[in-house]
């Protein structure tokens, strides 16, 4: 998604509005996973998903933030995400998701979440890049990933890797 907005041309300069970008992009993922796998699940599975899921994306994030930036203390930057995830998990909770993806109200409130990091010029136009583009896009590719997790259809055994001799 944010190689996809920086070839639109948008702005999302190396550096906080880059990382600050990303966990925007993170916390709709997982809602949207979340919708997509909360049938699957009973209460305590749903939780555990949730739990790992936001524990592991934080994890990743401050690793990066902190490596790319200097960033000194990874801990208060997960934490700084599982607080905002907590905020947009209730935020997002009001907005619909059914076979299609994301209703119209789950991608604007997305999108206006990534237009507060755009600098004024490129506000105007996230809107539309991240409601007809981006978060369809990525709705779409995460109902196809959580899709492959619960397969269970046989899978065709892999050729072994060919050597050189």
């Amino acid at each position: 998604m944010l190689k996809s907005m920086r070839k639109a041309g948008f702005d999302i300069d190396p550096g906080p509005q880059y990382f600050d970008f990303l966990a925007e992009a993170l916390a709709f993922a997982i809602q949207v996973a979340w919708r997509l796998v909360y049938a699957r699940y009973d209460d305590a599975g749903r939780v555990a998903f949730m739990t790992t899921l936001a524990n592991r994306a934080g994890e990743e994030l401050a690793e990066n933030r902190a490596r790319l930036l200097g960033e000194t203390d990874p801990a208060a930057i997960k934490a700084a995400f599982i607080e905002l995830l907590n905020r947009r998990t209730e935020e997002y909770a009001e907005f619909g998701h059914g076979p299609e993806g994301p209703d119209f109200a789950f991608l604007r409130y997305f999108a206006t979440s990534v237009a507060e990091l755009m600098p004024e010029k490129d506000k105007r136009w996230t809107w539309d890049q991240v409601i007809a583009i981006e978060g369809p896009e990525a709705a779409s590719t995460l109902a196809k990933s959580v899709a492959g997790l619960f397969d269970e259809a046989p899978r065709r055994k892999r050729r072994p890797a060919q050597t050189e001799g």
